[in-house]
């Protein structure tokens, strides 16, 4: 069995001031001519459809266009919902689209239920984990105390004794939307640390063929079983290493024989650009990056005047400037951005303690502020939830 691995489309996400739709419109027209000329079985997608719980009715619109094309392939897709998506909202209507071929997993409580598909060496049980939020689901799970491992595990347990009572031989594939230990981080990820973890362990997914993992938007192998699609377009300019792309995955009579990937259309190339502004505008070696988007970091010790327009009579696409003076880290003008940039909220929180106080808090006083943040973040899950 052939399947295609994609996630995080992020649906009606902008990236900086420029509309994606249309490109995201291309990616789902790329995404159908691919399920054609490399023969898939079946569509995986990871997670993340949307970009937000109540998306824009234009991205809903092209959702229903891309459930009307895949449907029209005769291909089946599994989806599950991500953290960026209203689960509810998504699994609407999804017992009538399951009988189109597009099964859409938004329940955590059908994790140990398969969506079983047939090929000419038995079955293969595709088991969807939707975003699996702590607070949320600890009930559900049975889990002692909120945590992203402890429910994935609980969710795992699900799949493996579900598995345990397929035909020997049944191959199974599971798709998360999580972060795994060893997977690298972009800027454009919303934070899911809980109890000051993010990172779960791989071996969490052990006991199954493949595990289709959605969140992270680098693509990138964790182990030759679990991996990670990445988001088919950039959605900030901490991916402008990224290489877009889908995983093609094969299963044989035995379970995993392989991977290889798919490159995304590429809309327009990312570039990072930083100097003083007058060297930026007369680099001769700057010209392969005229027609990319742009994110210019000036190291003028002097803002200079009318920086955006004069970076745009060279670079017409330019969205991002940044100001980073050369001065020295202990100079009193650096930035209060920059002194908290890459900093935690527990760390600058902590930080905040040792400065009023002269002396950092100690364990139990960590321990209370990781409460009270993982508190604030469960609030703002339930609140999305009922939006």
């Amino acid at each position: 069995m052939r399947i295609l691995h994609t996630s995080d489309w992020h649906l009606g996400r902008a990236f900086h001031r420029v509309n994606m739709l249309d490109a995201q419109a291309g990616f789902i027209g790329h995404l159908v001519a691919t399920v054609r000329e490399y023969d898939v079985d079946a569509v995986v997608v990871s997670g993340d459809v949307y970009d937000r719980a109540v998306p824009p009715l234009a991205a809903v619109e092209l959702f229903d266009g891309a459930l009307h094309r895949l449907a029209d392939l005769a291909v089946p897709t599994v989806m599950i919902s991500g953290n960026h998506d209203s689960a509810r909202r998504l699994g609407v209507g999804a017992g009538l689209i399951g009988r189109a071929g597009i099964h859409l997993r938004t329940e955590p409580s059908a994790c140990g239920t398969p969506v079983l598909l047939a090929d000419d060496h038995g079955d293969v049980a595709f088991y969807g984990l939707p975003y699996l939020e702590p607070a949320l689901v600890r009930t559900e799970f049975g889990v002692e105390k909120a945590g992203h491992e402890a429910v994935l595990a609980a969710a795992m347990d699900r799949v493996r004794a579900d598995l345990a009572t397929r035909a020997p031989g049944t191959r199974s594939v599971v798709l998360a939307h999580a972060f795994v230990t060893g997977g690298a981080a972009s800027d454009s990820e919303r934070d899911i640390t809980v109890g000051g973890v993010a990172a779960i362990p791989a071996g969490v997914f052990d006991g199954v063929d493949y595990t289709a993992l959605g969140h992270l938007h680098g693509s990138q192998t964790i182990t030759e079983r679990v991996r990670y699609s990445g988001s088919p377009l950039p959605y900030s300019f901490s991916e402008v290493d990224h290489r877009k792309s889908m995983w093609l995955v094969d299963l044989g009579p035995e379970g995993f024989v392989g991977a290889e990937r798919v490159d995304c259309p590429v809309p327009r190339k990312l570039a990072r650009v930083r100097g003083h502004l007058d060297d930026l505008l007369a680099d001769p070696r700057l010209a392969r990056h005229e027609e990319a988007w742009i994110e210019a970091t000036l190291t003028d010790p002097v803002r200079p005047t009318e920086p955006m327009a004069r970076l745009t009579e060279r670079f017409p696409h330019t969205l991002s400037l940044v100001f980073e003076p050369e001065r020295t880290p202990e100079d009193p003008d650096v930035s209060y951005a920059r002194r908290l940039a890459g900093r935690s909220e527990q760390e600058i929180a902590e930080d905040f303690v040792a400065h009023v106080r002269g002396a950092g808090p100690d364990a139990d006083e960590q321990a209370v502020l990781r409460d009270a943040f993982d508190d604030v973040h469960a609030d703002e899950a339930v609140r999305e939830v009922a939006r």
